[in-house]
């Protein structure tokens, strides 16, 4: 089996097929490597002018080495092995997007941290109980979010009742404006607010 990928070879090939200096870029994309990544690496740190960082569609298990990217503001980490939101403290100032669909997630601690996070994609990871989902709560400046394709999705989607699923979310988390892709309607804000 060949060996993973290195964080340092992938910022290598990024370099190479850009034409640019990873530590000066402002969107490095290490998706998709081939054998892919299984580790965050310190080498992550030397992109002090980074503000979008791709890591989609490798094999990384853990969130970590964040520190030093003072300007991250879109991490994009959907299609990983990633069972934690973990390390994130780092950017939590900065942090404007957090893409995470298709991994591995099942509880959101930590999330509650990133107070500048717009939007969250958690797509098509195990997300069950709606505990979870009122972790996100705090975050006030929240507006676009994914959850299509979780286990307490997939639960309202298999009695056909997806509107009662949005209207859930929407008691929970009254200021977003999209939700899973669709924007939310002044009908569904109203339901939401409505005592039951």
């Amino acid at each position: 089996m060949a060996k993973a990928t290195s964080i340092k070879d992938a910022i290598a090939k990024f370099e190479a097929a850009k034409g640019v200096v990873a530590v000066e870029a402002e969107k490095v994309e290490l998706y998709g490597q081939c054998p892919p990544i299984e580790k965050m690496d310190a080498t992550l740190s030397t992109l002090k002018a980074c503000k979008v960082l791709s890591l989609s569609t490798n094999n990384i298990e853990k969130i970590s080495s964040l520190s030093g990217l003072d300007n991250l503001q879109i991490l994009s980490l959907g299609r990983n092995q990633i069972k934690k939101i973990e390390n994130l403290d780092s950017v939590a100032d900065t942090l404007q997007e957090l893409w995470m669909s298709y991994n591995l997630l099942e509880r959101l601690v930590g999330v509650e941290k990133l107070s500048s996070l717009r939007v969250l994609y958690l797509s098509n990871n195990k997300i069950r109980d709606w505990a979870e989902v009122e972790r996100l709560a705090p975050l006030d400046k929240l507006e676009d979010l994914l959850l299509v394709g979780n286990p307490l999705y997939n639960d309202f989607k298999d009695k056909g009742s997806t509107q009662d699923y949005r209207i859930e979310v929407l008691k929970r988390l009254p200021n977003l404006k999209k939700l899973d892709g669709i924007p939310v309607d002044v009908d569904e804000l109203e339901k939401a607010r409505a005592p039951a």
